[in-house]
């Protein structure tokens, strides 16, 4: 039998040596809607997620009427747990996070549930409470973006879990939120649904007014793409999405409204939520008016990336997951391990000039691009820039908002390619302003310098500085280096960064 999942991971990972720089994690989510294995890959404080199965068993479907799981619902997700199982055949038990929520907590027949988890699979899930819930999904924010602010709001099939990001504020409550505690999957009438939601919302608005809210969960995550439909926007990665406040119960209301024949027809929504959906844009209408909420911000990131980073060293948790995944992403690919790290310092002093386009995180984006220098050393020459581009773009990595990927992206680009205008032009144009765009053709600019100044090999910068003075863009080698790093490919490289930070140029 198996025991409690450590909140540490192991140190010693089967099959993976040491020395690879990376270790395996599953979470295992028995949830009132789905259950779900998830298995990731960590390296430092970078989270990837390399395979993500569920199974939409609706454990919770039958709790407000019986107080019991749904019998359907209980043969669904034992098959899926025997699967599960299987599918992690041969891993240390510390690597597997197996947990259950609200439903599994709530039901008459939870402890014979578990039981039957236990003998039939070998699984021993850990029920969370509320409190633990709420916490976990707060944690989970700060994984996917460590300077967020605010409420954490995490839906799930049975309940809402709301908590404050600032720890020093009260407590997270769970509330019966859940589409199914509503009422699900009977049709929504609106009008009675409404004020049982406004009720059970009543007690916690006070504690939990905020002008920026984090929304967690699949059913959330399906209202943030529906309105980048509706508003044609283009960039198609729901984390760290941003809707205002009218934007929200604009697209809130109108699926409100739909019946399932209706959201039926709508491109987008996953087919599986046409019975709850509705009742969750309800909640987040509610929370909107009731809370005084301005901002809602989608989290990709929840309860089991919260369970990872609880699972961290601190020295590791504290690190940036922006620069370590963009650091990560290129020692896959890459060559250089120390070539970031080098370019940065090296660049830094210059950019550090500059007036910043995106305030204070301003040094992280610039940590994170050169970590991106040599993404693409092993994609074809004619063609990096573009595939650069495309990466970043819509790359896995957490800590970063829409306008930072775009950023990104085009720095990768400009990296590759001396061309003004970069792939995507109209997405890039909809998302950076113009004085953005142009820092982004710096950024690529410099570290493009800085990799053929080198020729890739990081000792070298160390002999050669960049800086800025005046309307001069100076670059000065150490006595005795002129004529070993100021060729005319350097030159060149030069003369593309001086015309892109609208600067004179000046060799040596």
């Amino acid at each position: 039998m198996w025991p409690r999942a450590d909140n540490r991971l192991s140190r010693k990972e089967p099959g993976v040596s040491p020395e690879s720089g990376f270790r395996q994690a599953a979470v295992i989510d028995v949830g009132s809607n789905s259950v779900r294995l998830v298995i990731y890959r960590l390296e430092g404080r970078a989270i990837w997620t390399v395979f993500n199965e569920k199974a939409l068993a609706g454990l919770g479907r039958d709790l407000p009427a019986t107080g019991r799981l749904s019998p359907q619902g209980v043969e669904t997700a034992l098959a899926a747990l025997r699967r599960f199982r299987a599918a992690l055949s041969g891993w240390d038990r510390a690597d597997i996070f197996a947990v259950a929520t609200a439903a599994v907590r709530e039901a008459s027949d939870g402890a014979e549930f578990l039981a039957r988890v236990e003998i039939e699979t070998g699984l021993r899930l850990r029920v969370l409470s509320g409190a633990e819930e709420a916490r976990y999904a707060a944690l989970g924010v700060i994984a996917g973006q460590p300077d967020a602010m605010g409420v954490v709001g995490d839906m799930g099939g049975s309940s809402l879990e709301l908590v404050h990001l600032d720890p020093s504020a009260p407590s997270g409550v769970t509330l019966p939120l859940g589409p199914f505690a509503l009422g699900a999957p009977q049709p929504l009438d609106i009008d009675r649904v409404r004020k049982i939601i406004d009720r059970r919302v009543e007690t916690a608005a006070l504690r939990f007014r905020t002008r920026e809210f984090h929304a967690v969960g699949g059913a959330w995550r399906n209202l943030a793409l529906l309105h980048m439909e509706m508003a044609d926007y283009p960039l198609k990665v729901a984390h760290q999405y941003e809707m205002t406040r009218s934007d929200a119960i604009d697209v809130a209301r109108f699926v409100a409204r739909q019946s399932k024949n209706s959201l039926e027809r709508i491109q987008g929504l996953s087919k599986k939520r046409f019975d709850t959906l509705p009742y969750s844009a309800l909640v987040l209408d509610a929370l909107i008016e009731r809370l005084g909420i301005e901002k809602i911000v989608i989290s990709a990131y929840g309860l089991r990336e919260g369970l990872l980073l609880e699972s961290m060293p601190p020295e590791e948790a504290g690190r940036d997951p922006l620069i370590e995944g963009c650091e990560a992403l290129t020692t896959v690919r890459g060559l250089s391990a120390d070539l970031g790290g080098a370019l940065h310092r090296w660049l830094q002093p210059a950019f550090g000039q500059l007036p910043p386009v995106f305030g204070a995180r301003e040094p992280i984006l610039i940590a994170a691009a050169c970590r991106l220098a040599d993404l693409g050393a092993r994609l074809h020459p004619d063609h990096r820039g573009d595939l650069a581009f495309e990466q970043v773009l819509r790359a896995p990595i957490a800590g970063m908002n829409h306008a930072e990927r775009a950023f990104l992206a085009s720095a990768a680009y400009a990296r590759h390619s001396s061309t003004p205008s970069t792939p995507e032009a109209a997405t890039v144009a909809r998302i950076l302003s113009a004085e953005r765009r142009q820092r982004a053709r710096a950024l690529g600019s410099a570290i493009r310098l800085g990799c053929d100044l080198s020729g890739r090999n990081a000792a070298l910068l160390d002999h050669c500085a960049l800086s800025i003075e005046a309307d001069h863009l100076i670059l000065t080698p150490q006595p005795g280096w002129g004529d070993i790093l100021l060729g005319e490919q350097t030159a060149k490289r030069a003369q593309t960064l001086a015309q892109a930070l609208r600067l004179k140029l000046q060799l040596g």
